[in-house]
């Protein structure tokens, strides 16, 4: 779980780059979304993976 979690942060920190850099008005509006979308999975995942353990 926690690796899909740090391939899904690396993405949405790729799309962030292309997105926020002023490619596209609609990439950086994509590349919000899935920057928070992936940091709040990154949490989750932490959090269940302490109680796990």
């Amino acid at each position: 779980m926690l690796r899909w979690t740090i391939t899904f942060i690396v993405l949405a920190i790729i799309a962030a780059v292309f997105g926020f850099g002023g490619i596209a008005a609609g990439a950086a509006g994509i590349a919000k979304i899935l920057f928070f979308l992936f940091i709040v999975l990154f949490l989750i995942s932490l959090i269940r993976g302490r109680k796990v353990l």
